[in-house]
């Protein structure tokens, strides 16, 4: 459910009790490559890359460059690369329609321009026929892509478009890697000089929900053999997954977080983020405490400022004082429409900001993007098209 997301209307169905949140169990790199169902390409990390073509009696240099085709160069046609013989023959014989794998290359459904000049959204359909948003996003000196890590999601935040669809499925790593690969594509067009640097999870769905997929997901996008998109440059946004939050500290991963908070005591959040009732504030706060303790790294709060709902000055020492020895940025988002949702944009930020700052907590405004076109933060959402079971995870 993370912060960005789009809204190109959704045909509503009952959401899945938060209850059944179930993390999905880990998925080892022998059975994804032992998996004999036809398989994405994108799917695979680099060394399950080689491995699979290495069965085939296929080198690892030649691994190298189907991996840099994909990942670097952003192909969407194997028949173009001018491959050596062994690989073009592997490529012919295994890639394609009907064989054992092949390449994530969504559709466009639609492309909006917001009138800010500097923000593109785009309805993508997967290979099911689900569709999701990833959005394109313009900034002084830099770009960032806002990704989607489920379609629909399951956390079902009041405030959110995606969470007021309800959850349909997880998406792929290859789902997820598209979606980076298909902006560098776009910018790449716009201005051949520029790159893109920048990742946030804040699309459809919850990050870490979806854990194992958008770990094999980052692991691809970040390596420098391919989008190279560096592991600083790239933002897990989660409503507070607390288990999955324990995961990332432990096994130390290089990403930043970002936890959307949206309220300073147990009350206060329940009425605007269901999965606390199965993740308490308390529960969240002390694994936020744990992730500092052991990575040494800074967590970034996000607070959407919803009008009489969580803008007071009460509210604001509060979360001062919630938020004591934790290494905290506080990012305040002014609230963004959606047809599900009654709320009011607070007009009290500025004095939030400064209760924030006077407390000792760097505090800042997220710069808006794309509002006019639904691309706004809690704005994305899709056409519902496939349901499974919620403990898949691939």
């Amino acid at each position: 459910m993370g912060a960005c997301n789009p809204s190109l209307a959704a045909t509503v169905d009952a959401r899945v009790p938060v209850p059944s949140l179930d993390l999905p169990a880990a998925t080892g790199l022998h059975s994804r490559v032992n998996d004999f169902s036809a398989r994405s390409l994108h799917d695979f990390r680099f060394s399950e890359l080689v491995e699979v073509l290495a069965r085939d009696g296929v080198v690892l240099h030649h691994a190298k460059v189907l991996w840099r085709a994909l990942h670097r160069d952003g192909v969407v046609d194997l028949s173009e690369p001018p491959f050596l013989p062994p690989l073009r023959r592997w490529v012919d014989a295994s890639v394609g329609e009907g064989k054992r794998f092949f390449l994530e290359a969504p559709v466009v459904v639609d492309e909006i321009h917001s009138s800010d000049g500097l923000t593109r959204k785009f309805l993508l359909r997967m290979r099911d026929g689900q569709t999701i948003e990833t959005v394109l996003m313009g900034y002084e000196g830099r770009h960032t892509v806002c990704v989607s890590t489920q379609a629909g999601c399951a956390m079902g935040c009041v405030f959110c478009a995606t969470g007021q669809m309800g959850f349909v499925r997880h998406l792929r790593p290859g789902e997820i890697v598209a979606q980076v690969l298909h902006a560098r594509r776009v910018l790449r067009a716009i201005d051949p000089t520029k790159r893109l640097r920048n990742m946030v999870l804040m699309g459809m769905g919850e990050p870490l929900h979806n854990y194992d997929s958008v770990l094999a997901a980052l692991e691809t996008i970040s390596d420098v053999r391919g989008a190279g998109i560096g592991p600083s440059k790239i933002a897990i946004s989660t409503v507070g997954v607390v288990p999955s939050i324990l995961r990332l500290a432990e096994e130390q991963q290089p990403y930043r977080l970002a936890v959307s908070l949206h309220g300073s005591t147990e009350e206060e959040r329940a009425a605007l983020v269901p999965a606390s009732k199965r993740w308490s504030l308390e529960m969240l706060i002390n694994a936020c405490r744990r992730y500092v303790e052991l990575t040494g790294k800074r967590i970034f709060f996000e607070w959407t400022l919803i009008a009489g709902k969580n803008d007071s000055a009460e509210t604001a020492r509060r979360l001062v004082e919630l938020l004591d020895g934790i290494d905290a940025h506080v990012n305040l988002i002014p609230l963004n429409p959606t047809g599900g949702f009654a709320g009011v944009e607070s007009d009290s930020g500025l004095e939030f900001q400064r209760i924030l700052i006077a407390g000792g907590f760097p505090c800042t405004f997220r710069q808006r993007r794309g509002i006019d076109v639904a691309a706004g933060c809690g704005m994305l959402k899709a056409d519902k098209r496939v349901r499974v079971p919620l403990v898949q995870n691939e």
